[in-house]
């Protein structure tokens, strides 16, 4: 039995290795966006968690102030006054200076982490703040603010007001501790006027608490104002990972409300401005600027407010949660993976997301790591494949050598001149006879079972052909070493492939005569009930032998069959439902099932094979080998005529287009027939002997020219004579 191929193994690894890769790529990568997935969804969760509950206990120490009996009686009071006009003036600055100094108000507030404290009446009216300490009657709250303390004032439940913008003005030297509020100046310092003082802008939010009197009626609220990069924007940071990780909050239209981790890159890029005190909270709109910035990329536009918002933002704006771990793109066009949420409760969303490429950062590692073992392995592989070739190589020269140096039997073998899909042809000389002698060869390496069977059926088979246009076998035997081999006629000529391509299409007269040997040869064939089955150019020989020129040989009865199964039935099974053959050649009905082949099957092979001796072109063409059945099976053929672009006989070109039918029933039934229709056509016989003759002496001096030309040295080359003597 044949051993199999040393490389075959190292292959089948690679190929393992290869989907064991891709499984485990896709499971890795199917393990690690679930990871992803919950980590992400752990930080948001996480993140609200502590914003809520911050924001819970803001509302508490808000209300706790708000409800002490002195502090709401003397805030109760100042509303109350606010609304007497010009004459309450006097006791509404005592009372103020009472609540803030007598009171302590703005002691305690910066104890508690607040800046300044605001008195708001149910009309949206800044009554007072400490900050100032005098009132700021007619005042209005932002109208951003106005829809919260209305919510304070319907319910008398606290609220937190969402960071926003207002402006300052800030002396030269503050008080420890001090932070104004909306609407409001800053004291006057140094004798400054409080004109001269420059503003400052500011990011402030605020919690407030309904101010209540005795009967529980609001009469107002006390509204603190909280720096929210001091504990907002703070606790969303505590939660991010990794090197890219962000957490921030955003409103409805889709700004930041938190800073970003990315500030001075956001300066850089120019979506925030330069300014040192510029920030990102409340001026960035979180847009897809459609490409990477970071790399950069250059927008169509500097207006942000014309891009869309990230894809994440837009899903929490419309009251969605959720996560995403396939990569898209942030305010900075980084592909990022992101988790985000909604509170409706407090009117902003909070999303966090990560940068892509750290996040998948195990999984390139993983990837490529794998990717170098692979390629290792094929380069393995392709080594263990390179020296087998060249074992082999250099085993099939060594036998070629050891089979030319001895004699095989009663034959010495001369050279190697040609090699097919059953053995190697060497010319071969008997040792008694002196004859010229074609010798096959079966080597070990392709003897399996089935080679072994119909080697030696073609040569029990060819051994019942008599006619003088088929091969003749004169011996058959094999070595102790194991080496099947036949002995047949040597023939000095060329194959009709050889002749097509050395002369191009053939000549009308000749193809007859060509093709009525071939037929002859058939016709011995199928009258022993046997099938060629791959009859086609390279299979038959033309030759000058024993005077008579242009005599055909038929070759090769390797797939030969018998009609009755009888010689082989085993072959038979094993060929079953497979092309056995040539598709360029093989009829229809064997391109479907090998042993449906009969006689009509040889002839619509000597159909192609003539159709190609008159155009130089096969009847079907194709891309692949598949392309070419199916035309086989489906289209009709283009005539001879057409393909050359000229007219032909039309006997001779009906003929080889019957030939050609699908249908076995519609071509020549035998091939006797085929026969008499080519002998009966007008130029059956003007393929004359002088003819014949001439042709052969005229392809006798071009072989004879060419071997002399290719033996005339290279211009310029001096023959150089080597003297042993002169050899040291």
């Amino acid at each position: 039995m044949r051993s199999k191929p040393s490389w075959i193994a190292p292959l089948l690894a690679a190929l393992l290795v290869a989907c064991v890769g891709w499984w485990g790529d896709l499971e890795i990568g199917r393990a690690m966006r679930r990871e992803l997935t919950d980590d992400l969804r752990t930080v948001r969760d996480a993140d609200v968690t502590a914003l809520e509950i911050w924001m819970i206990n803001q509302k508490r120490i808000a209300e706790a102030l708000a409800e002490e009996p002195r502090l709401r009686n003397l805030a109760v009071e100042l509303l109350a006054r606010n609304q007497g006009g010009d004459a309450d003036r006097p006791a509404f600055a005592l009372a103020s200076r009472q609540l803030i100094f007598g009171d302590r108000l703005q002691q305690r507030l910066t104890s508690l982490g607040y800046t300044v404290a605001q008195l708001v009446d149910t009309n949206f009216e800044i009554v007072l703040d400490s900050g100032r300490g005098r009132s700021r009657a007619g005042t209005q709250v932002g109208e951003d603010s106005r829809p919260r303390f209305g919510e304070l004032f319907a319910s008398g439940d606290p609220v937190v007001i969402t960071p926003f913008k207002t402006w300052l003005r800030e002396p030269p030297k503050r008080l420890p501790g001090r932070f104004g509020g909306p609407g409001f100046g800053a004291r006057s310092a140094g004798g400054l006027s409080p004109e001269a003082i420059p503003l400052r802008e500011l990011t402030v939010m605020q919690v407030a608490a309904a101010i209540k009197d005795t009967n529980g009626v609001t009469r107002g609220a006390l509204a603190l104002i909280v720096n929210p990069d001091a504990e907002f924007t703070r606790i969303l940071s505590v939660a991010r990972s990794g090197e890219t990780g962000e957490t921030f909050a955003f409103d409805p239209e889709g700004v930041m409300i938190s800073r970003s981790r990315f500030e001075e890159q956001l300066k850089r890029m120019g979506l925030v401005e330069s300014r040192s005190e510029a920030s990102s909270a409340l001026t960035l709109r979180l847009s897809d600027p459609g490409g990477d910035l970071t790399r950069g990329f250059k927008p169509p536009g500097t207006n942000t407010a014309v891009w869309p918002l990230m894809e994440m933002i837009q899903r929490a704006t419309n009251g969605g949660t959720g996560v995403q771990v396939e990569p898209f793109r942030d305010y900075r066009g980084v592909p990022v993976i992101g988790a985000w949420t909604w509170l409706p409760n407090y009117g902003f969303g909070v999303a966090t997301k990560l940068d892509a490429d750290e996040a998948f950062r195990t999984v390139r590692v993983v990837r490529g790591v794998f990717v170098i073992l692979f390629l290792l392995l094929v380069l393995a592989s392709l080594a263990i494949l390179l020296f087998s070739v060249r074992q082999r190589a250099w085993h099939r020269r060594l036998t070629e050598a050891e089979l030319k140096a001895r004699q095989l039997g009663q034959y010495k073998l001369v050279e190697k001149i040609g090699q097919g899909a059953m053995g190697v042809v060497y010319k071969a000389q008997h040792a008694l006879l002196r004859r010229d002698t074609a010798l096959k060869l079966l080597m070990p390496d392709r003897a399996d079972a089935i080679a072994i069977q119909r080697f030696e059926r073609e040569v029990r088979l060819t051994c019942r052909l008599r006619h003088p246009n088929t091969i003749q076998v004169y011996d058959y035997g094999f070595t102790p070493e194991g080496i099947f081999y036949y002995a047949m006629e040597y023939l000095d000529g060329l194959t009709l492939a050889e002749l097509v391509e050395r002369y191009g299409p053939q000549p009308e007269a000749r193809v007859i005569h060509l093709v009525l040997q071939i037929a002859e040869s058939l016709a011995e064939a199928h009258s022993l009930g046997l099938v060629h089955r791959d009859i086609k150019p390279a299979n038959v020989f033309v030759c000058d032998r024993g005077g008579v020129p242009d005599m055909v040989k038929v070759l090769d009865f390797g797939l030969v069959r018998t009609f009755d199964n009888a010689e082989a039935p085993a072959l038979d099974a094993a060929e079953s439902g497979l092309i056995i053959g040539t598709p360029v050649f093989m009829a229809p009905e064997a391109l479907q099932d090998s042993t449906l082949s009969d006689a009509r099957s040889d002839l619509y092979s000597l159909g192609a094979l003539g159709y190609y001796l008159l155009t130089g072109q096969h009847a079907f063409d194709g891309e692949t080998i598949l392309e070419i059945c199916q035309k086989r099976l489906r289209e009709a053929p283009v005539p001879p005529s057409a393909r050359l672009g000229r007219p032909l006989c039309a006997h001779l070109e009906a003929l080889i287009l019957r030939c050609l039918e699908k249908e076995p029933a519609d071509r020549p039934q035998s091939a006797p027939d085929l026969i008499a229709l080519l002998a009966a056509g007008p130029h059956a016989a003007q393929w004359t002997l002088e003819q014949r003759a001439a042709w052969w002496s005229a392809h006798r001096e071009a072989i004879q020219q060419a071997q002399a030309e290719e033996a005339q040295p290279l211009p310029g080359a001096e023959p150089v004579n080597i003297e042993i003597a002169d050899r040291a």
